[in-house]
């Protein structure tokens, strides 16, 4: 992605070898503004991008699982690097992506401009994405007002904690009631995926848009992500729940740890909001593990939707480490980018193009009852049948009266009317030949020969 910017000659590009030394300061000053909780984490990884700048620029030319381990670009002006934003897709299909970090080198004046440019450059070169995702820490005032204004609003809230290695041994000594924990391979991959469907509220769901692939591994997958373990000495164990009566996954769990006590262990959960008596037992597992491998503090979040969970690790005397904001932006927000107008304006045929329809309508025959369609005959009358006020008496007031003794059917010749501008208009009598007026042309059909009734019957339930 290559884009100059039209308010000044500022040119965005992607990241190069020789930018790693400015863009890795950058980060570094915006995960300390940012007060990230695991900073250690993020100046070890992009100490490993400038190790690896080569393997992972190979491999960003084929698809495969690390294509966009490193996807960063710079704001060049007057060939000097700007500012730096770094991406990457939250899911399989690349339809929800998510924004890093983002450093700038000006002031606060100027940081809003700058930053700009790079969020709405990766809006632009990267068609795929229809929705962004970010997480910023609720303090950093001038990282939410840029997110803010461009587009992102807030989709929850997050509270970050950590479970020191005292506590980790305490919870470790009680046994955990988990009869039906099972590993995890991919043909558990649809139990995972409805526990995790389950397990978030629809807006959340929406903008994860997970799919069922999303809990696979391929194979190739599965060798660089040994590759990776490798190389950053640690060691990814995983679980889940399983109910056999209801057949399904009422609990998950994975925990990353670290063999050489260079980082705090990481772990994740989901549970079921109907099983959230899982949580003591979850994490007792999860400390059991632990105690195989160095003492370390065990990394956990919670959401405002999880209500259960915070209760629960406050309970037990985790720390809270950080606070932050997690922000999305949705596609609407780019036709109103290019239309001044509210989002209260917005129609769902002016987002969603493909409901126009290309053209206009052109008019067709239209097919006729069967009943309307009878046997040409030559001697029948021909009388334009229109709209009238007449017609509407004749049909409403009934074909004999017990007085009558003989049906004597009215005249075949009705008053001519104009036609209705709108649509069609039929005529009210049965006899003589049929015709139907629009607004465009005349349709001619074929008469229906009239009906006589024998003289002394009655002609009230012929029809």
């Amino acid at each position: 992605m290559t884009s100059v910017s039209q308010n000044s000659n500022s040119v965005i590009r992607p990241v190069q070898h020789q930018d790693l030394d400015i863009v890795e300061p950058l980060f570094v000053e915006a995960a300390i503004a940012d007060n990230h909780s695991n900073l250690d984490a993020v100046q070890r990884r992009l100490q490993q991008v400038r190790r690896w700048y080569g393997l992972f620029k190979f491999l960003s030319l084929f698809p495969n699982p690390f294509q966009y381990r490193f996807c960063a670009y710079v704001a060049e002006q007057d060939h000097q690097v700007r500012g730096a934003i770094q991406v990457s897709p939250f899911n399989r299909t690349r339809s929800t992506w998510r924004v890093e970090r983002v450093g700038v080198v000006e002031t606060e004046s100027q940081t809003q401009g700058t930053g700009s440019q790079l969020l709405r450059s990766c809006f632009e070169a990267i068609w795929e994405a229809r929705t962004w995702l970010l997480e910023v820490n609720v303090n950093n005032k001038m990282a939410l007002a840029l997110y803010r204004q461009n587009g992102f609003q807030p989709l929850a809230q997050l509270t970050h904690w950590a479970i020191a290695p005292e506590l980790l041994q305490e919870l470790a000594e009680r046994e955990p009631d988990l009869p039906n924990l099972l590993p995890v391979s991919n043909a558990d991959a649809q139990l995972l995926y409805q526990l995790d469907t389950a397990a978030m509220p629809p807006l959340v769901r929406q903008v994860f848009d997970r799919h069922l692939h999303d809990f696979k591994t391929s194979l190739f997958g599965a060798l660089l992500e040994g590759v990776k373990q490798w190389v950053n000495q640690t060691e990814v164990v995983s679980g889940y729940v399983f109910e056999p009566q209801r057949k399904a996954a009422i609990g998950y769990f994975q925990i990353q740890l670290c063999r050489d006590s260079s980082q705090n262990h990481q772990g994740q959960l989901t549970v079921h909001p109907a099983y959230t008596w899982l949580y003591p037992e979850l994490l007792s597992q999860m400390a059991r593990i632990a105690q195989d491998f160095p003492a370390q503090a065990l990394l956990l979040s919670s959401a405002d939707y999880q209500p259960e969970r915070e209760e629960y690790l406050e309970r037990i005397g985790a720390t809270r480490t950080e606070h932050t904001l997690m922000m999305s932006r949705s596609v609407w927000h780019k036709l109103r980018e290019a239309k001044p107008v509210s989002l209260e304006g917005l129609q769902l045929s002016d987002v969603l193009q493909g409901f126009q329809p290309a053209r206009k309508p052109v008019p067709g025959r239209m097919s006729l009852p069967n009943l309307w369609q009878g046997d040409k005959t030559p001697n029948s009358t021909e009388a334009p049948l229109a709209y009238s006020e007449a017609s509407d008496a004749e049909m409403t007031a009934p074909l004999s009266t017990p007085e009558s003794s003989a049906f004597t059917p009215p005249s075949s010749t009705v008053s001519e009317a104009p036609a209705r501008k709108l649509g069609f208009s039929i005529g009210r009598n049965f006899w003589g030949k049929r015709r139907i007026f629009t607004s465009k042309k005349e349709l001619k059909l074929n008469p229906v020969p009239e009906i006589h009734f024998p003289q002394g019957h009655q002609n009230d339930s012929w029809c």
